[in-house]
């Protein structure tokens, strides 16, 4: 059981790879709307020329693609946890709540080892997460990959979403995939 945090799942490739891998079966995902409201308020200031209305869809879309996704509950644990950044106790507490094993996230430092460990969750870049999930199981992450350039309206290639994903900091998930001769 993992829970994605709002920045990874802000970058399109990154947010369709990691909920792509997700709905293969091959980890659980979480999230919580909080979690979803970040990400798409972020969005829709940071890029003006996305249309809201589509952005929205995108949010429905992830919630109804992956099974059991939502995270609820997890408020009342909010206040009692201490996280360097007290705006992303919501985050630990839904990961508490949800029985997450790992918080995928890009602000490490923001989720102490010493304060996670208490409740035996780990917390990892997206690309140690998903170097992970390659060495497990490459053909999950290649497959989802292919997915990522069918899905695509303009045409595009492996070695493209491979670009994207770099730019997103999963240089070493993206040369693994690129080593495996895609």
């Amino acid at each position: 059981m993992v829970l994605f945090d709002a920045n990874v799942l802000y970058p399109n490739v990154l947010r369709d790879l990691l909920i792509r891998i997700a709905q293969s079966g091959f980890v659980q995902a979480k999230w919580t709307d909080e979690i979803l409201d970040e990400v798409f308020r972020n969005l829709k200031e940071n890029r003006p020329d996305l249309d809201p209305r589509k952005l929205d869809r995108t949010r429905n879309l992830m919630n109804a693609s992956v099974r059991d996704c939502l995270v609820t509950g997890y408020e009342p644990l909010v206040t009692a946890l201490d996280l360097p950044d007290p705006d992303d106790r919501h985050v630990l507490a839904a990961a508490i709540k949800a029985r997450a094993r790992v918080i995928v996230t890009e602000n490490l430092r923001d989720f102490p080892e010493r304060i996670l460990g208490q409740w035996n969750i780990e917390a990892q870049g997206a690309d140690d997460f998903v170097l992970e999930r390659i060495e497990l199981c490459e053909r999950v992450v290649l497959d989802a990959v292919r997915q990522i350039v069918a899905s695509r309206r303009a045409p595009t290639s492996v070695a493209d979403v491979l670009d994207a994903l770099e730019r997103c900091g999963l240089c070493r998930s993206a040369a693994a995939l690129r080593s495996g001769q895609v």
